[in-house]
């Protein structure tokens, strides 16, 4: 088996005096799509901004891509190969639709890659290209979560952190949207993926893991927690 891409070992993360994970570990290899589901609260999010070096790492390690992250800063992790598109999209409302993609790519330099990966993103994403002159915060959600994710790619990422891409959105457009997150894994693109429908989350990944209260408590093959009891009563309804 090839090594993982990502390795979390024993990780864990303080807010002041809560302890928001605890002894965390978690492996993420090149190619699969990777799920992390729990309740709300139970540190999924603060996962993701952990990888990103967005908050602090009291203790345990980081790797990716066989090097140790755990001390380096956010703005190194893109210029690595991560990219995170975070809860809640945080697109620049007032800035066009092609500007948003534009500033995706900023820590690369090559114009006539970063032009024709833009093409390939409104390929993708073709009510984007609809949109490519109109303001970011004009869009509707469902359209926001696609920029949010598109802009996330014109770092050409190796690893794709993607927070509750569903949330808020019409059922039709969640499908939609992991329609495209399903199609990205042929692209050659790693993804972990938070996602509050567990029962969507696992039926597109390759492998789950269950976080509860902080603490990792199960993980397995996606199809073998879509069938666990424990997992159907607690988070499929």
């Amino acid at each position: 088996m090839d090594a993982p891409l990502l390795e979390l070992s024993r990780l864990s993360v303080n807010y002041g005096a809560i302890q928001a994970l605890q002894d965390i570990d978690l492996m993420v290899y090149p190619g699969e799509v990777v799920t992390l589901i729990g309740a709300n609260g139970a540190g999924k999010t603060t996962t993701l901004r952990a990888i990103s070096r967005i908050v602090r790492v009291r203790s345990g390690r980081l790797f990716y891509a066989g090097q140790d992250i755990t001390r380096k800063h956010a703005p190194e992790m893109v210029k690595l190969g991560i990219a995170h598109s975070p809860e809640g999209r945080r697109i620049l409302a007032r800035m066009t639709v092609l500007d948003n993609l534009e500033l995706g790519a900023y820590t690369r330099s090559d114009r006539l890659g970063i032009k024709a990966d833009i093409e390939q993103q409104f390929l993708t994403f073709p009510r984007l290209a609809e949109r490519r002159a109109q303001q970011a915060g004009t869009l509707s959600g469902g359209e926001q979560q696609m920029l949010a994710i598109a802009r996330a790619l014109m770092s050409r990422p190796r690893l794709l952190l993607l927070d509750e891409p569903s949330l808020g959105l019409a059922p039709a457009i969640v499908r939609e949207i992991f329609a495209i997150i399903r199609d990205l894994r042929t692209t050659g693109v790693t993804i972990l993926l938070v996602e509050q429908n567990a029962n969507l989350a696992l039926q597109t990944a390759d492998r789950g893991y269950v976080l509860d209260a902080g603490r990792m408590t199960l993980t397995g093959n996606a199809a073998d927690l879509l069938a666990d009891d424990r997992i159907r009563q607690a988070y499929l309804g």
